[in-house]
């Protein structure tokens, strides 16, 4: 059967970096799974400082893998983040060192700002501080998670670089096209996490009945409406199968027809993670992680 593109793509960033257009979420993920995914193909791996788990931090769980998997460290995109607690120019620059330390790496593929935490606001101070490592060759691309146009707007008033990724929830209940478009006008790549809407896609009879017209599972339609967006898209799961399912969605190519079908299924109410107007969580990790550890007592 004829391909339709393939799950190894790239799309090209402003400033020329290739970046793999299929992702690995890695929230919670220990290193067995990270490897094997990085194994059977998938090479852009992302992670963030608050992604731990009750016994290790998530990135160092990337870094693990990375240094596990048999392949040369240039093979694999790394997107890491820098957490809210440590907003502003100084405390990124230290954050940063942190989480190339646990990853074990000598540099990062992209670096994003994980939250704006507007009322915070010290956004453009920390994204100062991503200037500085980009400009260094620390990172190879930086950009920004969950900003709205008008954040990223003060970027491009205040600050020299305009950011290359802008990674938000996207699925097809809630697309976000206003921020899409405003990305795609001033050519900042969209990257979609949470892109199987936390498996409520299964339960839209409108995905159902497109699924069935192809033959495929509804994830393969959702990973294949991304795709076709142009769009990068992070999903994560702790099991093969459901990975290597999601790798399948490149032997068929949904008409026009039915993306302006699933276009239409975006809501201002599908949003299912945190609004990034009220969301401030300024805990530093070692308290998240206490409170984790309480909880389950």
């Amino acid at each position: 059967m004829a391909q339709y593109g393939s799950f190894q793509d790239t799309v090209t960033l402003s400033n020329g970096v290739k970046m793999p257009q299929f992702g690995f979420g890695t929230v919670f993920i220990r290193e067995p799974m990270i490897r094997w995914a990085i194994q059977n193909g998938l090479r852009n791996i992302d992670t963030a400082t608050d992604y731990a788990n009750d016994e290790t931090i998530g990135e160092e769980e990337v870094g693990m893998a990375i240094k596990n998997c048999g392949l040369p460290r240039e093979d694999v995109f790394v997107t890491t983040k820098v957490w809210n607690s440590s907003h502003g120019y100084e405390e990124t620059l230290k954050a940063f060192e942190v989480s190339r330390k646990a990853l074990q790496l000598d540099y990062i593929d992209l670096y994003l700002i994980h939250w704006p935490c507007p009322l915070y606001d010290k956004y453009i101070d920390t994204w100062k501080a991503l200037e500085k490592l980009y400009k260094e060759g620390l990172v190879r691309a930086i950009g920004v998670s969950n900003f709205m146009p008008e954040w990223i707007e003060r970027i491009k008033n205040e600050c020299e670089i305009l950011p290359m990724v802008n990674q938000m929830e996207c699925h097809l209940f809630y697309q976000q096209r206003d921020v899409l478009e405003y990305c795609r006008a001033n050519g900042i790549q969209m990257e979609a996490y949470s892109p199987m809407a936390h498996g409520k896609i299964n339960d839209s009879f409108l995905v159902q009945s497109i699924a069935k017209k192809y033959g495929k599972t509804c994830s393969q339609i959702a990973i294949r409406f991304l795709y076709q967006e142009k769009i990068c898209f992070i999903p994560r799961s702790t099991k093969e199968s459901r990975i290597l399912e999601y790798m399948d969605s490149f032997d068929f190519c949904l008409e026009e027809e039915d993306m302006q079908i699933l276009r239409s299924l975006s809501t201002a109410k599908g949003r299912i993670g945190e609004d990034p107007y009220v969301f401030n969580e300024l805990k530093n990790l070692k308290e998240q992680i206490a409170e984790r550890e309480a909880n389950k007592k």
